[in-house]
C-alpha cells in the first residue's frame, strides 16, 4: 500500500478521535449546564428554597457521562433529602394557608375580584368507606381540576383537609361559579371505584367587602358556613354576617362563666299520662338569661356548644342540676322521673353510664328516676356505640327515649336496632293534623309503628283539646305541651303538683 494511503487513514482516525472527544465534551458540558440550571432553580426571588420549581425529570432524561455518575447520584440524594417548603401543601403541591397569607400580604389591598372557598360535603365518609389512600387521590384529582382549563383563578390554595381557596382577579357572577362547581363535581373514578361528591361553595365579592387578610379569610369562612346550611350548598358573604359571628363567639366565650355564675337554670314541663290523667314524668329544659344578651334559646347555644366542644360541660351541669333537684323533691315527698336531653357526643363518650351511676349514688337515689332523650338523627353518628351505651343505660335502670322521632333519616331502617323504651313524635307532625288527611295518616302510622315495637309514645307540642282528643284516640301514652302544662321552675312544680295531678 502506498504511504499516501497510510497518511490518509491516519488523518481519518485523528479526525474521528477529535469528533468523538468533542461530542464527549459537549455531553459533559450539557450535563454540567443542566445541573447548574437546577441549582439556580432552587432559589426563589426571595432567596429561599423552592422545590416546586425543580423539573424532576430534566437530568434523568440525559445520558449522564460515566465520570459524573457519582456526582449525579449525590445530587439526587441531596434533592430528595431537602425538606418540603412550609408554604406548600405536600399532597397537592398547591400553596397552603401560610403560603396564601404570604401571597396576599404582597397583594394588599385587594379591592376587586372574587374569593371562593369550597369543601366536599361529608368528605369523611370517603375516607371511612374507601380508605385514606382513595381520599388522598380524590383530593389530588380535585386539585388538578382546579388547575385545569376553563378555571381562570389567579391563585389556588389548599386550606386544610378538603378545603380549597380560589382567588379570581376579575369578579365572578353566580352562574360562572356554579358552572365551575359543576365541573368539579363530575364523577371520580379511583381504583375502578366510581365516587360522586357534592361541593359546598361560599364566596366573597372583594369590591364590596375588601379588608385586611385575616378578616377576609374570616368572612370567607362565614360564607362557607352559610353554604353548609343552605339547601343548595351555595352562599355568599353578606353585610352583617360578622355581627352574627361576634354574637356566637360571645356566647361560646361566656358559657363556662355563665354556668359557674348561675345564669343557666332548669325549668320542667310535665307530661300528661293519658291512662291516669296525672303525670309522673317531666322534661328538664335549659334556660339561659345572659346579662347582656337577655334570654338565649337552647336552639342557639346548644349547637354552638357542640361545635366548640363544650357540650360535655353543659351535659354534666344538666345532670347535676336534675339529680340534685330530684333529691330535694324526694325529701319533700315528690317522686317523679325526669327526662334529660343529651347529645350524641355524650352517648358515645364511653363514661356516661358510670358518671350517671356515681351521681345517683352520691344522693342515694334510684336510677329509674332518670330518662335520657336522644335526637334520632344524632344516634346515627355512631350507631354501634350508641346501641352499646343504650344497653348499658337500661342495665343500670335508666330509661331511654328517641326524641324528635320521624325527623331524622333512620326511622324505619334502624329503629328496630335501638333498645329504647319510648319515642317522642315531633311537634312538626301536629301541623295540619286536623285539616290534612295525609298528616293524620302519617301520625297514626307512626304511632302504630312505635307501639308495634313495644315502645311507649309521647307527642310533644300539643296545644288544643281537639288535637289532644285525636291523639288519645290514636293510642298515645303521654302528651306534652302547653295545653297540659307550660315549663315551670322546680318551686312552681311543687306548688302546682296536686292541681296538675287532677287535670285531665
Amino acid at each position: 500500500m502506498d504511504i499516501g494511503w497510510y497518511l490518509v487513514l491516519l488523518l481519518i482516525i485523528c479526525i474521528a478521535g477529535i469528533i468523538f472527544w468533542c461530542r464527549h465534551r459537549r455531553d459533559e458540558t450539557k450535563f454540567i449546564h443542566a445541573l447548574l440550571q437546577q441549582i439556580e432553580l432552587l432559589k426563589s426571588k426571595e432567596g429561599a428554597l423552592n422545590l416546586g420549581d425543580i423539573p424532576s425529570e430534566q437530568l434523568t432524561q440525559l445520558d449522564v457521562p460515566k465520570r459524573y455518575l457519582s456526582l449525579y447520584r449525590a445530587w439526587r440524594q441531596f434533592i430528595n433529602g431537602l425538606p418540603v417548603p412550609n408554604d406548600k401543601d405536600k399532597l397537592t403541591g398547591l400553596a397552603n394557608r401560610l403560603g396564601l397569607k404570604s401571597r396576599f400580604l404582597t397583594l394588599m389591598p385587594i379591592t376587586q375580584g372574587t374569593l371562593v372557598l369550597i369543601d366536599i360535603y361529608q368528605f369523611r365518609f370517603v375516607n371511612d368507606l374507601f380508605g385514606f389512600s382513595v381520599g388522598d387521590k380524590l383530593l389530588q384529582i380535585l386539585s388538578e381540576r382546579l388547575q385545569g382549563e376553563g378555571n381562570n383563578a389567579s391563585f389556588l390554595a389548599r386550606m386544610n383537609e378538603d378545603e380549597f381557596l380560589l382567588y379570581f382577579e376579575q369578579a365572578q357572577d353566580e352562574a360562572r361559579l356554579l358552572a365551575i362547581r359543576e365541573k368539579l363535581q363530575m364523577p371520580f373514578n379511583i381504583q375502578d371505584i366510581p365516587i360522586t361528591v357534592q361541593i359546598q361553595m361560599g364566596y366573597l365579592d372583594l369590591a364590596q367587602h375588601h379588608t385586611y387578610v385575616s378578616q377576609l379569610l374570616r368572612r370567607l369562612d362565614l360564607a362557607l358556613i352559610k353554604a353548609k346550611e343552605d339547601k343548595h350548598l351555595f352562599a355568599s358573604y353578606s353585610e352583617g354576617d360578622d355581627l352574627s359571628q361576634q354574637r356566637q363567639l360571645g356566647i361560646i366565650n361566656r358559657l363556662p362563666k355563665a354556668l359557674a355564675r348561675g345564669e343557666l337554670y332548669m325549668v320542667y314541663q310535665p307530661k300528661l299520662d293519658v291512662l291516669s290523667g296525672g303525670f309522673s314524668q317531666v322534661e328538664a329544659l335549659i334556660r339561659w338569661e345572659h346579662e347582656d344578651l337577655g334570654m338565649i334559646s337552647p336552639a342557639e347555644f346548644i349547637p354552638l356548644a357542640e361545635y366548640a366542644g363544650m357540650i360535655g360541660l353543659v351535659s354534666e351541669w344538666a345532670l347535676d342540676q336534675v339529680i340534685s333537684q330530684q333529691h330535694k323533691w324526694q325529701q319533700s315527698g315528690l317522686s317523679l322521673q325526669v327526662a334529660v336531653n343529651l347529645s350524641s357526643k355524650d352517648i358515645i363518650s364511653g363514661t356516661l353510664c358510670d358518671d350517671i351511676q356515681t351521681k345517683f349514688d352520691k344522693y342515694g337515689l334510684e336510677t329509674k328516676l332518670l330518662s335520657i332523650e336522644i335526637t334520632e338523627s344524632k344516634l346515627m353518628d355512631d350507631m354501634e356505640m350508641a346501641v352499646k351505651t343504650i344497653e348499658k343505660l337500661k342495665a343500670i335502670g335508666v330509661d331511654v327515649a328517641i326524641d324528635d322521632f320521624g325527623t331524622g333519616h333512620s326511622s324505619l331502617a334502624y329503629l328496630k336496632y335501638f333498645p329504647v323504651d319510648e319515642v317522642k313524635i315531633d311537634k312538626a307532625f301536629i301541623d295540619e293534623l286536623m285539616s290534612d288527611k295525609h298528616a293524620k295518616h302519617i301520625m297514626k302510622s307512626s304511632i302504630e309503628l312505635a307501639k308495634g315495637l313495644d315502645f311507649k309514645v309521647t307527642v310533644e307540642g300539643v296545644e288544643t283539646e281537639e288535637v289532644k282528643s285525636l291523639l288519645v284516640e290514636m293510642g298515645v301514652d303521654k302528651i306534652q305541651g302547653d295545653l297540659f302544662a307550660k315549663p315551670m321552675s322546680a318551686l312552681e312544680l311543687e306548688v302546682n303538683w296536686q292541681q296538675l295531678q287532677l287535670r285531665k
